[in-house]
């Protein structure tokens, strides 16, 4: 459901991201992990076509994602770091604009708007202005704005930043939920969320996948997950796996 084939992208001979290659099947939570300018957001720009690729293929539910941006976005939720929303309309307006946006009217987007106020949690504020509220609730409106036209992938970059442990929490419950049925690709650079959530580990440092398994296997040999992420980001892991 979503796949990176030899992606690169340049800015001036520098490699934010060389030669990435990594696929994410139907069902499956996978953490994009690595510490911060490792090549995270580069990449999932790339998959979502808020970038091209110097080279190499982005594909979304078999769509390559530069010849095909419309329909790959049909199947794609992308909650990006501290996406903007429109501060001062309410969740309920950005909902309805959003679903517009989207192709969606009448009773099927006064649906889903129910479903994913629900689900989100939305229902004390969402006739406040966005303005007033929490980051919590902010991130919240995010989230149910891409749940809006029920996509297959979904792509969330820090979803949990900022927020704190009981807002964390409810986050984390819903990614779970989501992962049941849904593809997800979740950028993180903290342990605790891989443990939580995920089936599978792409750990990125310096622009280049150094791993690729399930969290048990990135801790195979060290004490935790924290002194295995320390040794792939200083070069002193030397293996890899596959899932």
């Amino acid at each position: 459901m979503i796949e990176a084939e030899g992606l690169s992208k340049f800015y001036r001979g520098f490699a934010a991201i060389r030669n990435v290659s990594f696929s994410v099947p139907r069902g499956q939570v996978a953490a994009f992990l690595g510490p911060n300018g490792a090549g995270k957001s580069t990449t999932m720009k790339i998959l979502t076509g808020y970038l091209a690729p110097s080279a190499g293929k982005a594909r979304v539910a078999g769509l390559d994602v530069a010849a095909h941006r419309i329909a790959a976005a049909e199947r794609l939720g992308y909650l990006p770091e501290n996406g903007p929303l429109y501060l001062d309309m309410t969740p309920l307006g950005v909902l309805r604009f959003f679903g517009k946006a989207r192709g969606l009217a009448g009773a099927r987007l006064r649906e889903r708007i129910a479903e994913v106020v629900e689900r989100c949690a939305l229902s004390s504020v969402a006739e406040k202005p966005i303005r007033k509220l929490s980051k919590g609730y902010r991130q919240r409106v995010g989230m149910a704005q891409v749940l809006l036209h029920e996509p297959d992938v979904l792509i969330m970059d820090e979803p949990t930043g900022g927020l704190d442990p009981n807002q964390i929490r409810e986050v984390r419950r819903t990614i779970r939920e989501l992962g049941k049925d849904k593809t997800i690709l979740l950028s993180t650079h903290i342990l605790q969320e891989v443990e939580a959530v995920a089936d599978r580990v792409i750990f990125i440092n310096r622009g280049m996948i150094v791993f690729d398994g399930t969290p048990r296997e990135m801790q195979a040999g060290w004490p935790s997950l924290d002194e295995a992420f320390r040794a792939f980001t200083q070069g002193d892991a030397c293996r890899s796996a596959r899932a």
